[in-house]
């Protein structure tokens, strides 16, 4: 009997897909934002328990972090990163490839793997398609993603084509370790799910090239990788929707570390249903909070004396409870308050925002949607 696959495409408009995706640690709706916890937390004093308040639902580890603190056999010994961090959702794990690449300056790359030093203490690790499942086998994540090389935007055709033919090869490896390890009963989640990862720069020709020959290793999911990385942003539409067509329609889509809210919704119209990114985060511990009527800086004068709540069209926590004026404070003292409130928002934000988004998308009103928010969400006030 065939197993059911995991995801479900339930309407569509245009190329705009609504869909749930099943895993062993819950049903994903799509499209769906993943919160950022690098380190098994979300930066600006989050735990799993916060996460639950602002309707996240799935939290993406970093395999990199994690192996080299605390390390991936001692989160096995824990019981798997579910145990350790409380959180009883999907978790996803990145493979470790884009930070083997953006935080290691001194690398070597074979058809093994990556030969790279530790951003923490210049110590020698390597990394290849084995060493990253194994890797994602002890965090016991819900998925894990293969280990692929990305490569820098603007890039020469020549080497991003060979990147592309080896990224390849080592999904191949990656497909086959994650079955060796399930097979040997090494997985703390037997369960796991293989997403693979589209390269190819910002080469139409690669890019569709390289996708057709990963959809054809029927694997659980697939990403887009290399993107938003220093591109134009045109440029990164330009290649969804030459990657789309040649993505499979019975497979959910994930576009990896984008982006602003805009992006988010533009991307949703070209066919994508998953998103991570460490922007709302991060903007949030600057005090750039985001609204229904797009971007404000907290730190202003104009804040000082403010009685609204962050932003009058949210029911976060944050907005029922705290005004501008005290979260304004809260930053110009430097309390650590001021940050955690100012993420949890944020995220809420961008959780609620794919809230609507999917009910747009039941309704048929997601163009209006698109149309209405696409350009407003993104500009500061």
């Amino acid at each position: 009997m065939d197993t059911p696959l995991p995801y479900t495409l339930l309407k569509q408009e245009h190329n705009a897909r609504r869909g749930q995706f099943e895993t062993v640690h819950g049903t994903v709706q799509t499209p769906a934002f993943m919160n950022v916890a690098t380190a098994a937390a979300i930066k600006g004093g989050l735990s799993a328990l916060d996460l639950k308040d602002i309707r996240c639902q799935v939290m993406l580890c970093n395999t990199y972090h994690l192996h080299l603190r605390p390390g991936d056999k001692i989160v096995a010994e824990l019981g798997g990163l579910h145990k350790m961090t409380r959180w009883d959702g999907p978790i996803l794990t990145d493979s470790g490839g884009f930070q083997v690449f953006s935080l290691s300056k001194l690398r070597k790359i074979t058809e093994e793997g990556v030969t790279f030093q530790s951003h923490l203490d210049g110590h020698r690790i390597f990394m290849g398609p084995e060493e990253s499942m194994q890797i994602q086998a002890n965090l016991g994540s819900t998925i894990a993603m293969a280990f692929d090389e990305c490569v820098e935007n603007p890039a020469e055709y020549a080497y991003s084509k060979a990147s592309c033919e080896r990224t390849v090869r080592w999904l191949a490896r990656c497909k086959a370790e994650m079955a060796r390890l399930k097979k040997e009963g090494k997985a703390v989640n037997p369960h796991q799910l293989l997403f693979g990862i589209n390269q190819g720069c910002t080469f139409d020709d690669l890019r569709i090239e390289h996708m057709k020959q990963i959809a054809e290793l029927d694997l659980d999911g697939y990403a887009i990788g290399g993107l938003a990385v220093g591109e134009p942003t045109e440029e990164m539409y330009r290649v969804i929707s030459a990657v789309e067509p040649h993505m499979p329609k019975n497979k959910i889509r994930y576009l990896m570390g984008v982006g602003t809210p805009g992006n988010i919704i533009e991307a949703v119209s070209r066919g994508v249903d998953l998103f991570d990114c460490v922007m709302p985060s991060r903007n949030a511990r600057h005090g750039h909070l985001n609204t229904w009527s797009g971007i404000i800086n907290i730190k202003n004068l104009k804040y000082q004396k403010d009685e609204q709540p962050i932003d009058p069209e949210c029911d976060c926590p944050v907005c029922r409870t705290f005004t501008r004026a005290y979260l304004r404070h809260l930053f110009k003292a430097d309390e650590m308050l001021g940050m955690r409130l100012a993420v949890m928002h944020n995220l809420y934000f961008y959780n609620h925002l794919m809230e609507r988004i999917r009910e747009e998308l039941d309704n048929g009103t997601f163009a209006q949607f698109h149309d209405r928010y696409v350009t407003l969400l993104d500009t500061r006030i």
